[in-house]
């Protein structure tokens, strides 16, 4: 995917927080754009990312809990989450278990048989590139949460993000997106 960014200087995210919010941040400017439905980022939805990613940094505000994606899974029925089919559901776990992931609600997603073979137990962003694919924006909002949570519970918030190749975590930090696409490129759900 091609980054809209393209134009600024590109940033380092050296620690682990850094990074992590950075792309929360990215989030938040491309939900709002989708759903103005822009096919461009403008200045408001920078204002937003620059706003967020500031007070994540400097703690005055926080990342809203788990329990707001469970009322969208919830509420949005039962269909793939990564390509929207109705047919032949299971439970996939975006956090493969093989690699630590709990099998709690929160790492919990429907996808179909297909996708969730395809997937395994590969980290959710490295199974997207490899299809060539932005995950959906909600997805990708509850895996951002999920890492953080595990970062926080771990205490590797202020690691480098260096220090983190490499492990057995149920994520891969350098797959963590700090560049986001065009708009009108992502979706919201499928």
């Amino acid at each position: 995917m091609i980054c809209e960014d393209r134009k600024m200087i590109k940033r380092e995210y050296k620690t682990v927080r850094e990074r992590l919010f950075w792309s929360y941040a990215n989030l938040a400017m491309a939900h709002t754009a989708v759903e103005r439905s822009q096919d461009q980022y403008a200045a408001f939805n920078y204002m937003i990312r620059a706003r967020l990613f500031k007070r994540l940094i400097d703690g005055t505000m926080n990342i809203r809990t788990l329990f707001d994606d469970e009322k969208i899974k919830l509420l949005s029925g039962q269909k793939c989450s990564y390509c929207g089919s109705k047919d032949n559901l299971a439970l996939d776990h975006l956090f493969s278990q093989k690699y630590g992931g709990r099998d709690i609600g929160d790492n919990l997603i429907y996808a179909c048989r297909t996708c969730n073979s395809s997937k395994g137990k590969k980290d959710l962003m490295e199974w997207m590139d490899s299809r060539r694919m932005f995950p959906p924006l909600m997805i990708l909002r509850r895996y951002l949460k999920l890492i953080i949570e595990f970062c926080i519970q771990e205490n590797l918030m202020d690691s480098f993000v260096e220090d983190l190749r490499n492990k057995n975590y149920p994520f891969n930090i350098e797959r963590v997106p700090i560049d986001f696409p065009k708009p009108n490129l992502l979706k919201m759900t499928t």
